[in-house]
């Protein structure tokens, strides 16, 4: 596949953006071959600045639910357009879009407005602590929750005092978490959660309901908020809040991605437990309130109550991973394919340094299918039978290159350069 206008755009950026904005979306911890800059999108498929075209398994890391370009949404977005978007105060949509928020999920009595899923879950943090007047935020180990200094993985420009307060659990390790609460004693403002173990580079893992129960339960003893982060998950495993597949309701959620089908918003739902501390934070931004946002995430609320878009997702998803498994099998690789079939993640066995993913990820894109090799992925509910067909008959050619390939493997230097920088860092904190 020729690459030459996305490696020229990758030159021209590296002069007038800082590294190039390369670590975007993480594509520099991606295979050499995989492009940074897409040109379209349209249903299930994407194409590079080159005009090669994919079938796209990470949906634009998630916001694309229904397809790319979902004719319902975009007339729904270019009707309020018509009328205004970012105006001197917001639109009656957002009124119209929080009360079918409060219909459609269990726990929610108000909702709030943002952009990006860091927002939202910097304003849960915030909301909990003025409701609750104390500081400590508890984490599980390893979980994304943005891109903020209190947040973000990444520890470069960061200090010990933006993560004071931040004590850490084990994910569905129940004791994990009491001792967490211990350790917080009578300064516990909240514990977040993920929907169920999404962390990058590891096999992904269901809520044990015994956790989730736990988690509930200890912040109904100390008066915590209960924060579930729902930003990357939203509506692709559940109608309601995902932790509701459980049979716990959370105080607070966040959401984003997914929830306006690629439009810019992200939301903040909550129930009146935090009523009180949400009301009294101050939080804004001067894109907020954009009425196209609200309006398309008005029409894909409907399309999620009134369609069997999650069915369909699920079905694809089972397709896969069942497709998958036989080619993998046939070729001899042992594919760890875990997590929700709609939100797969798959990792290779016996490959620590990610050198099987990385190749068997370049020869899928070759063959016209963008998958990821160490980051959950997405189904979107416009695929169909004939894609994941396709999907799979492009792994079988990948596994069989792969297989052909091994003896010359390489590990990713960026890979490499991770581990070591993650073993530096905990030979520090030894230290």
């Amino acid at each position: 596949m020729d690459r030459t206008a996305d490696r020229d755009l990758k030159a021209r950026a590296l002069k007038v953006i800082p590294n190039g904005m390369y670590g975007h979306e993480a594509v520099h911890a991606l295979p050499a071959t995989f492009p940074q800059f897409f040109e379209r999108a349209e249903g299930a498929y994407i194409w590079d600045a080159d005009g090669n075209r994919y079938l796209d398994f990470m949906c634009a890391y998630g916001p694309s639910l229904l397809g790319y370009r979902d004719q319902r949404v975009d007339a729904a977005a270019a009707a309020q357009a018509a009328k205004g978007d970012t105006m001197t105060g917001p639109s009656p949509v957002m009124v119209d879009l929080a009360e079918a928020l409060v219909s459609m999920v269990t726990h929610a009595d108000w909702a709030m407005f943002c952009k990006n899923g860091t927002d939202a879950t910097s304003m849960a943090m915030v909301a909990a602590r003025a409701q609750t007047g104390k500081r400590i935020v508890l984490l599980a180990k390893g979980a994304y929750h943005g891109a903020a200094p209190w947040c973000t993985p990444n520890p470069v420009g960061v200090v010990a005092e933006d993560r004071a307060m931040l004590r850490y659990y084990e994910y569905n390790n129940a004791e994990s978490l009491e001792a967490a609460v211990r350790d917080a004693g009578e300064d516990l403002a909240a514990i977040f959660a993920t929907p169920f173990k999404h962390d990058a580079f590891f096999d992904q893992a269901l809520p044990d309901p015994v956790y989730a129960r736990r988690a509930r339960e200890l912040c109904d003893e100390t008066g915590a908020m209960l924060v579930v982060d729902d930003v990357r998950a939203g509506f692709r495993l559940a109608r309601d809040c995902s932790w509701s597949l459980v049979g716990v309701q959370p105080d607070l959620s966040c959401w984003g991605k997914a929830v306006a089908n690629g439009q810019p918003l992200s939301i903040l739902l909550g129930s009146d437990r935090c009523r009180k501390g949400a009301g009294s934070i101050y939080v804004t931004g001067s894109y907020w309130f954009a009425a196209v946002p609200m309006a398309a995430s008005l029409e894909t609320l409907r399309i999620i109550r009134e369609s069997d878009y999650l069915e369909q997702m699920i079905r694809m998803g089972d397709r896969l991973r069942a497709g998958l498994a036989s080619a993998a099998q046939r070729h001899g690789f042992g594919l760890r394919q875990t997590g929700p079939s709609q939100m797969p993640i798959m990792l290779f066995d016996d490959d620590p340094d990610l050198r099987v993913g990385f190749a068997w990820a370049e020869e899928m894109l070759q063959r016209g299918v963008y998958i990821h090799p160490w980051h959950n992925m997405f189904i979107a509910a416009c695929m169909t039978e004939a894609d994941i067909d396709m999907a799979v008959a492009a792994a079988d050619g990948a596994f069989a290159a792969t297989r052909a390939r091994m003896a010359e493997l390489q590990p990713s230097p960026v890979i490499l350069a991770m581990a070591a920088a993650k073993a530096a860092e905990e030979l520090q904190a030894l230290a």
